[in-house]
């Protein structure tokens, strides 16, 4: 799939329990916050639209190219915030779908642009990351999934698709996300000493579209 015809749609919630009353994506990491480091990483792809879907944080995606869609009921779950993301990719004309996290600060350009070529021009496409052992964003969707993925109540809807699909491996330290101030604290220190903490690279296996108590 050509990212020209993809939008790329950031699912950008700032507030979990887990996190505490603290925006996790403002926090900083690396010396800009934990968010902008996967707007950075993609910045220079193609897409034919941005589109930020956010709840609880105050970063400014607009003026890091998105356009900007509040969640105004996160308690509907992470289904509620794709589906609003994905209104939006069918108004653009999108072919297929990049779904990412917000809170996944070491994504690569260039592990995206393989789940792109993994799609290839099917629009039923569903390629998802993978560390090896479970599938996890970010995942392509081509845009004869939409109906389904909008139909989705709840974060567990999409599992079994996504599990049939395809996936695309890269190094387990790639898929890091921050759910937890415990979290942060091991990317830091990841950063800062890498080869001394090869154990903690390894995200928590949770499958994919897990429910999260936000």
């Amino acid at each position: 799939m050509r990212a020209e015809d993809a939008v790329l749609i950031l699912l950008a919630a700032g507030r979990s329990q887990r996190f505490g009353d603290a925006d996790k994506l403002a926090q900083e990491f690396l010396h800009k916050p934990v968010a902008y480091h996967v707007v950075t990483a993609l910045e220079a792809i193609p897409f034919l639209g941005r589109v930020a879907v956010i709840d609880g944080t105050t970063l400014d995606f607009a003026s890091r190219g998105f356009d900007v869609i509040v969640n105004e009921v996160p308690a509907d779950g992470m289904s509620r915030s794709v589906q609003l993301g994905l209104r939006a990719a069918r108004a653009k004309g999108a072919k297929g779908v990049v779904i990412a996290l917000a809170d996944m600060p070491r994504i690569t350009a260039a592990h995206v642009y393989r789940l792109l070529d993994t799609a290839r021009d099917d629009a039923d496409a569903v390629v998802a990351s993978s560390d090896g052992t479970k599938p996890c964003p970010p995942a392509v969707f081509g845009a004869g999934r939409f109906d389904f993925l909008e139909s989705l109540e709840g974060d567990a809807g999409a599992r079994d698709l996504v599990r049939a699909g395809r996936h695309v491996v890269t190094a387990p330290a790639e898929l890091i996300d921050i759910d937890t101030p415990e979290d942060l604290d091991r990317l830091r220190a990841i950063a800062e000493a890498p080869e001394q903490h090869d154990a903690i690279t390894l995200p928590r296996p949770e499958p994919w579209w897990h429910p999260r108590p936000e």
